[in-house]
C-alpha cells in the first residue's frame, strides 16, 4: 500500500521538522510526500501601487522556495519509494487543503503545530487547531516544535466507551503497525461504573484490538482531562497521543474545557486526530 501524506509548509523550521518526522515515522513505506504551500498577496491599507509583475515575481519565487524545499526533502531520503511533489495554492490554507485531500487522495495530513513568527503566524497558530477540528476527509498528525523523531512503541487512545468502534479507529491500527506499537486505551472515569451500552462498546473494542498489542486503562478524573491525559502521556512514556473526533461526543466535551485547543498548543508529543468515517 502506497501512502499519500500531505505535508502545509510556510517554510519555518518548525513546518520543516514535522516534515523530518513525517520521513522518519514512514522510513519503512511506500509513500509520497505532497508539499503544500499557499501564497496570496493582500495589502488592502497600502496606497502604494503594486504592479501585476511585483506579484509575479514573487509568487514565481514562492514556487521556486517549493521546489528548493522539495529537493531538501529528497536529499535526505533513505527509501528509494519515497516520492515527492508539490502543490502551490492561492487559495486559504483550510481550502488548499481540503483540495489537495481529494484531488490527490491524501491518507493523512501532518503539520506542525504552529509556524514562522510575524507574517506567517497565521498558517499554524490558532489555525492548526482549526483545522483539525473542520478536516472531516482525512487524519490530521500535529508534530510539537522541533520534536525528535521517537519509533511509537506506545500510542495513546482516550475514549469514553460512549460509542461503538468501527473503520475509524483503521488509521489507529495502521499507526501502530508501523512499528509494532502497543495501543493503550484510557478512560478518564468520572463514575466508578459504566452503562450498559459503555459496556457493550468496550467489550467490542477489547474484541476489535484483540490481534494487537493493546491494554486497557482507567484513569480516575481528578482534575481536568487535559491534565488526565498529559500524567498517563508522562505515567506510560506514550510517543502518540490518538483521538478520534466524533459529533457529539468524547473530543466535544474536551473542546468544552477546551482540551483540544490546549493539548494542540502545548503538544508535548505528536497528536493524531481521526475523523469520524461515515
Amino acid at each position: 500500500m502506497r501512502h499519500h501524506i500531505l505535508l502545509p509548509t510556510d517554510f519555518s523550521e518548525n513546518a520543516w521538522s514535522a516534515i523530518l518526522y513525517a520521513l522518519q515515522l514512514y522510513a519503512n513505506k511506500p509513500c509520497t510526500f505532497y508539499l503544500l504551500h499557499t501564497w496570496s498577496f493582500k495589502n488592502p491599507t497600502s496606497r502604494t501601487y503594486i504592479t501585476s509583475t511585483f506579484i509575479d515575481l514573487n509568487k514565481e519565487e514562492t514556487t521556486q522556495d517549493l521546489v528548493d524545499l522539495r529537493d531538501k526533502a529528497k536529499a535526505l531520503r533513505t527509501n528509494p519509494d519515497h516520492k515527492f511533489e508539490t502543490v502551490f495554492s492561492t487559495e486559504p490554507l483550510l481550502d488548499a487543503i481540503k483540495n489537495t485531500i481529494k484531488n490527490y487522495n491524501i491518507n493523512l495530513v501532518i503539520m506542525a503545530t504552529k509556524g514562522a513568527t510575524g507574517a506567517k503566524e497565521f498558517l499554524f497558530g490558532s489555525n492548526t487547531v482549526n483545522i483539525v477540528e473542520k478536516i472531516r476527509l482525512c487524519p490530521v498528525l500535529i508534530v510539537p516544535d522541533a520534536y525528535d523523531f521517537i519509533e511509537p512503541k506506545q500510542i495513546a487512545f482516550p475514549t469514553d466507551f460512549n460509542r461503538f468502534y468501527g473503520d475509524e479507529l483503521q488509521p489507529l491500527l495502521e499507526l501502530a503497525e508501523l512499528y509494532s506499537s502497543k495501543i493503550q486505551v484510557v478512560h478518564v472515569n468520572i463514575k466508578d461504573s459504566l452503562t450498559e451500552k459503555q459496556s457493550y462498546n468496550l467489550a467490542m473494542l477489547k474484541a476489535y484490538l484483540e490481534d494487537h498489542p493493546s491494554a486497557i486503562n482507567w484513569k480516575p478524573n481528578f482534575g481536568t482531562k487535559e491534565e488526565a491525559i498529559t500524567e498517563f502521556i508522562d505515567e506510560f512514556d506514550i510517543n502518540i497521543l490518538t483521538m478520534i473526533n466524533y459529533k457529539h461526543s468524547f473530543i466535544e466535551s474536551f473542546l468544552n474545557e477546551p482540551v483540544i485547543q490546549k493539548i494542540g498548543f502545548h503538544a508535548m508529543i505528536p497528536f493524531l486526530v481521526v475523523p469520524e468515517f461515515r
